[in-house]
């Protein structure tokens, strides 16, 4: 029987870059589904304050030199990968000077949300599809952790929709505590498209709060984990009424229930861990 093949999207992970509990989860969940024979790979972005020489990046000639065009400006696309030796995974990060070059993460010293963290998201997740791409890896599970990946399942519902990298995939978006209480840019929707889709396509996003984000992510996904105990509740009222399968969050520390949860949704048994 061919192994189940996860991907996990993150915009962080321990040791690398640890903001909130997204970066625990992120780290022992994968090992966790390899120990159970699962196929793992693990992208993220590579913020400022990761620091290369440590964490031993190094970058990945035969899958960088993409550009990636947000809002008709080409960006380049730079992949490295560190390994994580005790769990014999490895993960890819996305760099850019211009969106990832800072020694702070979503917002500059002061505390200030940077303006382009809407660009920085979508260049992300634009990023990360095609990098599995070109990796020719087929997932059978994409499990999106925080809004930075909140693209990811509206991308793939969409315009990779017939990509035989992406046809056969189910989305899984994880839920957290909100990060922000800023709006990303009120354009944040229309500079998602990219050639091949319409506006209608990301319309989903058309409310940029935080709350507007995860609901946006919630609509195009296959299935759902409430990843806190602190969700807004719009967010689990839209989860309610989507009647999209959901891992309940008192579930979710016992990794074994995770692995029931994906061989439900690649199994098309939809059925909800609530």
């Amino acid at each position: 029987m061919a192994k189940t093949k996860l991907l996990i999207v993150t915009h962080e992970m321990s040791p690398f870059l640890e903001l909130t509990k997204i970066s625990e989860i992120t780290r022992n969940l994968p090992q966790a589904m390899q120990e159970k024979g699962f196929e793992i790979r693990i992208l993220m972005p590579r913020f400022g304050n990761i620091n290369e020489r440590r964490n031993r990046l190094h970058e990945v000639i035969r899958l960088s030199g993409m550009n990636i065009i947000i809002d008709n400006n080409d960006n380049p696309l730079i992949i490295k990968v560190a390994s994580i030796p005790s769990a014999r995974m490895q993960v890819y990060f996305l760099d850019n000077e211009d969106y990832f070059q800072r020694k702070q993460v979503f917002r500059d010293k002061e505390g200030k949300f940077y303006e382009d963290n809407d660009e920085r998201a979508i260049f992300f997740c634009k990023g990360a599809l095609e990098t599995v791409k070109k990796l020719g890896w087929s997932p059978d599970v994409v499990h999106c952790h925080g809004w930075m990946t909140a693209l990811v399942p509206t991308y793939i519902k969409t315009i990779y929709k017939d990509d035989p990298t992406f046809k056969n995939s189910r989305v899984v978006y994880s839920l957290y505590k909100s990060e922000f209480s800023e709006n990303l840019n009120k354009n944040f929707a229309k500079k998602a498209v990219m050639n091949g889709m319409s506006e209608e396509d990301t319309a989903v996003f058309e409310k940029t709060d935080s709350i507007g984000i995860d609901c946006g992510a919630i609509a195009h996904s296959d299935a759902v984990v409430i990843g806190d105990e602190n969700i807004h509740e719009d967010v689990l009222k839209y989860v309610k009424n989507s009647n999209k399968p959901t891992l309940a969050y008192n579930l979710t520390e016992d990794f074994e229930n995770f692995f029931s949860f994906y061989e439900e949704v690649t199994q098309n048994e939809l059925i909800s861990f609530a």
